[in-house]
């Protein structure tokens, strides 16, 4: 199988699109498995634990650290850690099945250093900041303050996407969807699927 042992890493900053990019590439790649994140922070409604996030204290989450738990992690906010679990990704690869990320720029940047050429790195780039701020702004899932680190954090993450294998703008995003699946299906050396 020519998937086995690859990792697609999928990043942006938030807002820019890249869930809606993973559950679609989900959705229509059988041979992509997600790989779920470990985080401390609050459980939003509709989230349950083990689909969307595995939910940790920041002591388990601490704890799992200094064990060497992960593969990479970050405190992307003051007191909120996310990370990839050393055993998330362990558990994909042994069912011969390449594994998905819809992760944080600093964290696929750790992911594509880790495991190089046998993982492919793509930035989801919305078509400006203004745009982005916008997408932020109609989610109405943050306060005021909560929704400044993130417009913050975005701003400085856009500044990286020269780092990434590929780089996909999302303007129109049936156009985005169609370039990154055959991006991702020529790297998985699988064909090109269409819905």
């Amino acid at each position: 199988m020519t998937n086995s042992g690859k990792l697609v890493v999928i990043t942006a900053p938030s807002g820019a699109g890249k869930t809606t990019i993973v559950k679609h590439l989900l959705q229509t790649i059988p041979e992509l498995r997600f790989s779920i994140s470990a985080t401390n922070r609050a459980r939003r409604p509709m989230e349950i634990n083990g689909r969307d996030y595995y939910f940790l204290t920041t002591e388990q989450f601490r704890r799992m650290v200094s064990q060497g738990a992960f593969l990479e992690w970050e405190e992307v906010y003051t007191d909120q850690y996310y990370g990839t679990l050393r055993s998330e990704v362990d558990r994909i690869l042994s069912e011969r099945k390449a594994v998905i990320f819809d992760i944080d720029v600093q964290g696929a940047l750790n992911l594509k250093k880790e495991y190089g050429d046998q993982a492919l790195s793509i930035f989801i780039q919305p078509p400006s900041l203004d745009t982005l701020i916008e997408r932020l702004k109609n989610r109405k899932t943050e306060d005021a303050k909560s929704l400044q680190k993130r417009i913050d954090r975005a701003t400085k993450e856009l500044t990286y996407k020269d780092n990434f294998d590929k780089t996909v703008m999302n303007d129109d995003l049936k156009l985005a969807l169609s370039e990154v699946m055959k991006i991702v299906c020529s790297f998985l050396g699988v064909p090109v699927r269409t819905h």
